[in-house]
């Protein structure tokens, strides 16, 4: 499997390396492409989520090293809890006006 994993890069590598994005760390597809990793020729990336892959997409054209940091920090930045939140997690836009109305912030 390694050597068809090799054989794959080698045929789509570009000249600013290579950024692969796998599944789930420990797993087997990051494993393989953990042995492909090459310092300033192909940088490895696993827990891909589609921000992840959104960032990765968009900054193809960046030097390997600054598109793997901005693939990571799409990928870490695109990960949200959505809708209730606990309160120390909310952000008051204007503390003023909800204070006014008499609701208090616990923190």
């Amino acid at each position: 499997m390694l050597a068809q994993a090799r054989a794959k890069l080698d045929e789509l590598i570009e000249d600013n390396g290579a950024l692969v994005l796998t599944d789930i760390f420990g797993a087997t597809p990051a494993n393989i492409a953990s042995r492909l990793a090459d310092p300033g020729r192909v940088r490895v990336l696993a827990g891909v989520n589609l921000p992840m892959l959104v960032r990765a997409i968009c900054y193809r054209a960046e030097k390997l090293d600054q598109l793997a940091a901005k693939a990571l920090a799409g990928g870490s930045q695109g990960v949200l809890q959505v809708g209730s939140t606990a309160v120390q997690n909310q952000v008051a836009n204007h503390p003023d006006k909800y204070a006014a109305e008499g609701y208090h912030h616990h923190q």
